[in-house]
C-alpha cells in the first residue's frame, strides 16, 4: 500500500490505468460520492464493484493506492487523472428528481452527482453554472452501459448519445435525453435504463 502526493489538492474523482500491461486490465474510476474502494470500469457495462485493494482513500495531496495488481503491480506503469469537485455534496433539488448528492465546482465546470431513477422522463440539477457540454451517466446497481451526451457530436446532439464503453457509433434515441439539451440548472433524462431505470442508483458526470 502506498501514498501517491504531488496531486496538489485532494480529488473527488480519479481514473486509472495500467499503461503497459496488455491484456484485460481495465479503466478504473472512483469518485468521493460513492466513496473510496467502490469502483466502475469505463470499458466495462458491470456494475459498481468493492476493490478493497485498489483506491483506498482520497487524501489531501493525492490517493493512497492498495496492493491491486491492476492498480499498483511492481511490474508495470499507471497513469492516474484527477479532478476536483466539492467534496461529498449535498442533494441537489433542482430537478425533478432530487439529487442523492451533487458536488460541483461551477468555476472549474465540473459536477458529480448520483440519483435514483424512476422509470419515467425526468430532470436532475446538475450543480453548475452554465448548460453543461458533456454528460456522462451509469447505472452502478446492475449491468449496463455508458451513455454520453456531447453537444458536438451532430447538429442536433440532444437525440443523439454515444457510449464509453463500445466502439460503436452514435446512436439516435429519444430514450436517453427525451430530445431535450441540458440547461444552466438541469440535464434531462427519458425512460431507459442506461440513464434513468426505476428504483436503480445511478451516477452522472457533468463537464461544461
Amino acid at each position: 500500500n502506498r501514498s501517491i502526493s504531488g496531486v496538489g489538492f485532494k480529488p473527488d474523482f480519479h481514473w486509472n490505468k495500467a499503461r503497459n500491461r496488455n491484456g484485460g486490465d481495465g479503466h478504473y474510476i472512483y469518485d468521493a460520492l460513492r466513496g473510496a474502494t467502490k469502483v466502475l470500469y469505463s470499458n466495462a457495462n458491470n456494475a459498481e464493484a468493492t476493490e478493497a485493494n485498489a483506491l483506498q482513500a482520497f487524501e489531501s495531496d493525492g490517493f493512497q493506492m492498495g496492493s491491486d495488481g491492476n492498480s499498483n503491480s511492481s511490474s508495470y506503469n499507471y497513469v492516474g487523472w484527477n479532478w476536483k469537485a466539492n467534496g461529498v455534496g449535498a442533494s441537489n433539488t433542482d430537478g425533478s428528481i432530487n439529487t442523492t448528492k451533487t458536488s460541483a465546482v461551477p468555476e472549474a465546470g465540473f459536477s458529480i452527482s448520483t440519483y435514483t431513477g424512476t422509470g419515467a422522463n425526468a430532470t436532475i440539477g446538475h450543480g453548475l453554472s452554465l448548460a453543461p457540454q458533456m454528460v456522462i451517466v451509469k447505472r452502478r446497481n446492475a449491468s449496463e452501459g455508458w451513455a454520453i451526451y456531447h453537444r458536438s457530436i451532430a447538429s442536433d446532439a440532444q437525440t443523439d448519445f454515444i457510449e464509453l464503453h463500445t466502439n460503436a457509433a452514435v446512436s439516435d434515441s429519444n430514450t436517453r435525453w427525451n430530445d431535450t439539451a441540458p440547461t444552466t440548472s438541469v440535464f434531462t433524462v427519458d425512460t431507459d435504463n442506461q440513464v434513468n431505470g426505476d428504483g436503480d442508483k445511478m451516477l452522472a458526470y457533468c463537464f461544461h
